[in-house]
């Protein structure tokens, strides 16, 4: 059995792991890409494309669909995984979300996905705004389903309860990694509260008309061990997860964690086999994959 990876490389001097070559991106500036650079623009909204430098937003992008970060673009939370911006957030601009389903509506989408930074400033972590902005897009665009993808609130039970309210047709909070590196990883976050956030959501969803499915996902590459991995996809199952992702993490600076190993094509592909073994209904699994990576695969699932 090949040995566990050490969860920082650089301990021993060795630098920073070269790069596989299936981790290679190719740019692609098509008029689709151009499109929405310019209407995100135009309209002043923020992306996680852009502000967490997705490794995905050329093939997105030119694909048409996109991931919409309102609340600003400053996170009250340093996650040493994480590239946007940390510090004090002075924005809190309720007209965001007449704006961002203003850019669903002309940009047709069919499948919207709307996320924040953490914004533990706010007394409801911002969940009124995202409350807001899924009614917003579905009264401007009523054949789109909206996927949100938010923060843990703290823990608040109120705050899950009034963005489930709102009726998203897939409720996502990634875990992020297995339950020992949640500390080293995560800023301020608890790998028992997210897993109650994500249970809470289950149970709301079952009392809809139109249940929502609950989405989770985590980054491999950072330490973690294969047990680990297993316990925490059952973790998600036994709160109620029926759509996964598995993505290689990967560092965005000198600054952030480093990559312990990059994990083969090959391996992410048996773990979307034991996630499905496992009951989850969807999974996409990959070294490029992030949260929102096509979310429009699932959509005949949520259609409404």
């Amino acid at each position: 059995m090949t040995p566990e990876p050490a969860l920082d490389p650089n301990l021993n001097g060795a630098g920073p792991l070269p790069k596989p070559p299936w981790l290679k991106v190719r740019l692609q500036h098509g008029p689709r890409y151009q499109e929405l650079a310019a209407l995100t623009g135009e309209l002043a909204i923020h992306t996680v494309c852009r502000e967490a430098r997705c490794p995905n937003i050329y093939e997105c992008w030119n694909a048409g669909t996109a991931t919409f970060m309102i609340l600003g673009s400053v996170c009250t939370r340093a996650c040493r995984f994480c590239a946007v911006d940390f510090g004090l957030p002075t924005e809190l601009d309720l007209q965001e979300p007449q704006r961002v389903a203003e850019a669903v509506a002309r940009l047709r989408l069919d499948h919207a996905v709307i996320t924040s930074v953490a914004r533990d400033d706010l007394a409801d972590g911002g969940a009124s705004v995202f409350a807001a902005t899924v009614e917003a897009v579905k009264a401007a665009s009523p054949g789109t389903t909206v996927e949100v993808l938010v923060p843990d609130f703290g823990g608040s039970q109120e705050a899950v309860a009034a963005v489930m309210a709102a009726g998203p047709a897939v409720f996502n909070h990634n875990i992020e990694t297995v339950e020992r590196l949640t500390p080293l990883v995560r800023s301020r976050a608890r790998y028992r509260r997210s897993l109650a956030v994500l249970a809470q959501a289950a149970r709301l969803a079952r009392e809809q008309e139109e249940p929502a499915l609950i989405k989770s996902g985590l980054m491999l590459g950072l330490g973690e061990h294969r047990e680990e991995v297993e316990q925490a996809l059952l973790d998600l199952r036994a709160a109620g997860c029926s759509i996964l992702t598995l993505g290689q993490y990967l560092q965005p600076s000198p600054d952030h964690l480093p990559v312990a190993r990059y994990v083969p094509p090959a391996e992410f592909g048996r773990w979307r086999e034991t996630a499905l073994a496992m009951g989850f209904v969807h999974v996409e699994s990959g070294p490029l994959v992030r949260s929102s990576y096509r979310a429009h695969r699932y959509r005949a699932q949520v259609a409404p």
